[in-house]
C-alpha cells in the first residue's frame, strides 16, 4: 500500500516513516497542505497522513480538496490532543479517521488497517 505523509514537522514526518517503514511504501513527503494535493495528485496513494495544522494551506482544507476531486481518498488525519473541534471539521471535510500525537506504532497501524478495509 502507498502512503503519502504530510506534516509540516520534520520530527513527526519522520516519526511516521520509522512507524511506516516495513509495512507500507511511503511514496512522498509534504510540508503543507499545498504540497499535499500535489503529491497526491502526482502519486495517488492509497492512504494519506495528513497532518491538521500546517501552513500555506491546513490538513482541513487540503482533505477537503482532494476528497472533492477524488471521493475515494482515503484520509487520516494526525492530530493533538485538544483539537476535537478541528477534529470534527476533519471528518466533514472527508478524512475517514485520526491519530493522536504523540503516536504509538499499534494505534497508527490499527487505524490505517482500520480506514483501508472500510
Amino acid at each position: 500500500m502507498n502512503v503519502l505523509i504530510a506534516d509540516d514537522s520534520e520530527f513527526m514526518r519522520s516519526l511516521l516513516r520509522e512507524i511506516l517503514d516495513g509495512e507500507y511504501t511511503i511514496v512522498d513527503e509534504a510540508e503543507n497542505g499545498v504540497e499535499a494535493i500535489e503529491l497526491y495528485n502526482d502519486h495517488n496513494p492509497d492512504l494519506v497522513m495528513m497532518d491538521i495544522v500546517m501552513p500555506i494551506r491546513d490538513g482541513i482544507e487540503a482533505t477537503n480538496e482532494i476528497t472533492d476531486a477524488d471521493p475515494g481518498a482515503k484520509v487520516i488525519m494526525c492530530t493533538s490532543v485538544g483539537q476535537e473541534q478541528k477534529m470534527k471539521s476533519a471528518i466533514q471535510a472527508g478524512a475517514q479517521g485520526y491519530i493522536t500525537k504523540p503516536f504509538q506504532k499499534p494505534s497508527v497501524i490499527d487505524e490505517i488497517e482500520s480506514v483501508v478495509t472500510g
